[in-house]
C-alpha cells in the first residue's frame, strides 16, 4: 500500500448501540494495519464498549471520558434520529475528538456514528487531511471525501444532497467490511451445501442482544416439529446479560442445543450450519458470503431496509420484529425446510456477497491518500 499511513476511527460500542460498528471498524483497521497502517480508536468510556477487544487486536485506543447524566444533543438545531445514542452533544463530542487526537498527523479520519453529522464532520476535518463517513441510513448530511455503505438495494443517488458532489461513493455489499476468514472458508461452504443433509440451525441475534431475542427464538423453535431431529448452535456475545439464562434454558430444551460464547470461529460456525436465525444487521452479510440461507429478526428500524432487500434476493425471510417471533417463526420454517427451498437460498445468498470488500475499501484509502 505503499508508504506508512495513519488512519484514527471515531465510532462507539455499548449496551445501547451493539457491537457493530466497532466490529466492522475493526475488520478496516485489521486490513490497514497489515499493511503498516497505524490506526487509532477514539470511543466514549460506556458500558460494552469493547475497548479490550480493539487493544488485544494491537490498535492505539483514545478513550473519551462517559457522557455526563442528562447531557445530551445540542438543541440549537436540527439533530440526527439517533442523537441520543451520542451521550453528549454534537459539539462536546467533536472537542473531545480533536483533543484526543492533537499531536497525531491523520490522513484519513472515519467515522462510523450514526448520531453524528456534517456538522460534527466538518468541525473535525482540521485533524485529518480526509475524511471518511461509514453509513446505512442515509437520513442525514455528511461532509465527508469518502463514503461507505455497504447495504444491499442502497443505491449511490440516496446520497444525493446528503453529500459534496465530489465525494467519492462505495456503495453496495460489494464493501461489505468482512474479516478474511469468511473469504477464507467461502469456497468449502458453498461446496458442502450442494450434498450435505441439513441438520443444523445457527441462532446469533448479535453482540449484546440486551432484550434476550435469543431465549425467545429458542422457546419458540423447541416447539416446531419440523426441526426436531436439528441441531442448534447458540452464539452470544461476552456483553449480553442473559448468558447464564440462555444457558439455562439450552441446557432444558428438547432440540440438541449447545452455548457458545464470544465465538473465534464464527465463519466456521455459518459454513457448518444450514439456517441461521438472526438480527438483520452487519452480520447478514457474513452469512450471504458463506451462503448461508437466513431468518431475520428486525432488532431496529434500520435494519427493516436490509432484511427486505435480503427478502427480494431470495436470500432470507423476515420475521419481522422480536415479538412476532411466535407466529412467523414455525411459519418460516415450515416454508424454508418443508418446501426443500435451502438450497435455492444459499445461491441466492451467495451471489450477494464474496467476501472482497474489506480490501476495496482499504485500496480507496490508499488511492485517496495518494491523490
Amino acid at each position: 500500500m505503499g508508504r506508512a499511513f495513519a488512519v484514527a476511527f471515531r465510532v462507539d460500542a455499548s449496551t445501547l448501540i451493539g457491537s457493530g460498528h466497532v466490529m466492522r471498524c475493526l475488520t478496516l483497521a485489521d486490513a490497514l494495519a497489515e499493511a503498516g497502517t497505524r490506526c487509532y480508536f477514539v470511543m466514549r468510556q460506556e458500558p460494552g464498549n469493547l475497548e479490550d477487544a480493539v487493544r488485544r487486536r494491537g490498535h492505539h485506543v483514545l478513550m473519551l471520558s462517559s457522557a455526563e447524566s442528562g447531557e445530551s444533543a445540542s438543541s440549537s438545531e436540527s439533530v440526527p434520529p439517533h442523537a441520543a445514542w451520542l451521550g453528549v452533544s454534537w459539539e462536546a463530542d467533536a472537542s473531545d475528538t480533536l483533543q484526543a487526537l492533537e499531536g497525531i498527523e491523520l490522513d484519513w479520519l472515519v467515522v462510523d456514528h450514526y448520531a453524528l453529522d456534517h456538522r460534527w464532520e466538518t468541525q473535525v476535518r482540521a485533524c485529518c487531511k480526509r475524511l471518511m463517513a461509514i453509513d446505512d441510513l442515509a437520513d442525514r448530511k455528511h461532509q465527508c471525501d469518502l463514503l461507505l455503505d455497504q447495504n444491499l438495494g442502497r443505491e449511490p443517488h440516496d446520497y444525493d444532497g446528503l453529500v459534496p458532489g465530489d465525494t467519492k461513493k462505495l456503495i453496495s455489499a460489494d464493501y461489505a467490511l468482512l474479516r478474511p476468514e469468511f473469504r477464507r472458508v467461502r469456497a468449502m461452504s458453498l461446496e458442502a451445501r450442494q450434498t450435505r443433509e441439513p441438520g443444523n440451525i445457527l441462532v446469533s441475534m448479535g453482540g449484546v442482544d440486551a432484550a434476550n431475542v435469543t431465549g425467545n427464538v429458542l422457546r419458540v423453535l423447541d416447539t416446531i416439529e419440523v426441526v426436531s431431529a436439528y441441531r442448534v448452535t447458540v452464539v452470544l456475545g461476552a456483553a449480553c446479560p442473559h448468558i447464564d439464562e440462555v444457558i439455562e434454558q439450552a441446557e432444558s430444551m428438547r432440540l440438541a442445543t449447545r452455548v457458545v460464547v464470544n465465538a473465534n470461529n464464527m465463519a466456521e460456525l455459518m459454513s457448518q450450519a444450514d439456517l441461521a436465525i438472526g438480527a438483520a444487521g452487519g452480520s447478514a452479510w457474513e452469512r450471504c458470503c458463506l451462503g448461508l440461507a437466513s431468518l431475520l429478526v428486525v432488532m431496529a428500524d434500520n435494519q427493516r431496509p436490509g432484511a427486505e432487500a435480503l427478502k427480494r434476493a431470495g436470500a432470507s425471510l423476515s420475521l419481522g420484529w422480536p415479538d412476532a417471533i411466535g407466529e412467523t417463526l414455525p411459519r418460516a420454517m415450515r416454508k424454508v425446510l418443508a418446501a426443500g427451498r435451502l438450497l435455492e437460498m444459499s445461491q441466492n445468498a451467495a451471489a450477494i456477497c464474496d467476501g472482497l470488500g474489506v480490501q476495496r475499501v482499504a485500496d480507496a484509502l490508499q488511492e485517496g491518500s495518494d491523490e
